[in-house]
């Protein structure tokens, strides 16, 4: 027990920096309370005691913020970071090294018996506001982005983000130097998305892009050819993208736009 109990705590250590000493995480830490608390409502669950299981995880949730169903099955080094309004439900299953933050929930998609919450692999991070619902499984590292709704399984080591979650992949160097052509381009810059991942919704855009660039391209052939046929040119200027002005709502603005157009 008691070595189980220091593995708990070191596992604080490894992941929260802001911790600075053993007592300190003993009195103080409500993720490692409520995980105390869960290794004893669980003990109790298992030897039938189930409403005194209820009642200790009850009274674990008003203390902590943080409700575990002392059915739920947690492994080794189980660390919620700060914890409020984290909730695992009764099938929810945990590997070791796995990391939640605030607002985290593992929950179920139907009223019936059986498997219904989700089984998290080892070392999974789930981040602040997600939710993992359903009996689906997250592969071993994965990672779940804050306040992503994930439904439907992930694979081992991949990250999902968003709503609904949506997988996520390393940067090729391709990808790279497509951003970096069409940002000098027009402006347009990544949004949201860090330099180590791609956005699916980003890769669509600038496949967009590229398919008008390659457009582009081919009516301007099209129109120096017809221009040598027929002698007269084609000359169209299209606005750039930071003319663009939207019309404000305010009459007296709209006025003031209008005459500095003029």
């Amino acid at each position: 027990m008691f070595k189980r109990l220091r593995s708990d705590i070191n596992c604080v250590f490894d992941r929260d920096p802001a911790a600075r000493n053993t007592f300190e995480v003993l009195t103080t830490y409500p993720g490692l309370h409520a995980l105390l608390f869960y290794r004893l409502a669980h003990g109790l669950w298992k030897l039938k005691l189930k409403w005194l299981a209820r009642f200790i995880s009850g009274f674990a949730r008003w203390f902590t913020g943080i409700e575990i169903h002392p059915a739920a099955k947690i492994g080794q080094r189980f660390f919620i970071d700060h914890g409020m309004g984290v909730v695992i439900g009764e099938t929810a299953e945990i590997g070791d090294d796995c990391t939640l933050y605030h607002g985290v929930t593992l929950g179920g998609t139907s009223w019936q018996k059986g498997k219904r919450h989700p089984t998290l692999g080892d070392g999974v991070v789930v981040g602040a506001g997600a939710k993992v619902l359903g009996p689906i499984e997250i592969g071993n590292d994965a990672r779940i982005g804050s306040n992503a709704v994930v439904v439907k399984a992930v694979g081992v080591g991949e990250t999902v983000v968003g709503i609904p979650g949506r997988k996520v992949n390393p940067n090729t160097d391709e990808q790279q130097k497509r951003r970096a052509k069409m940002a000098e381009k027009i402006g347009f810059d990544a949004y949201g998305v860090s330099q180590e991942m791609a956005d699916p919704v980003e890769k669509a855009i600038y496949s967009l892009l590229d398919h008008i660039q390659v457009q582009d391209e081919k009516l301007e052939k099209m129109a120096k050819s017809l221009a040598e046929v027929t002698g007269e040119s084609i000359d169209m200027k299209l606005p750039d993208l930071d003319d663009v002005i939207l019309e404000p709502e305010d009459p007296e603005q709209a006025a003031h736009l209008k005459k500095k157009s003029d």
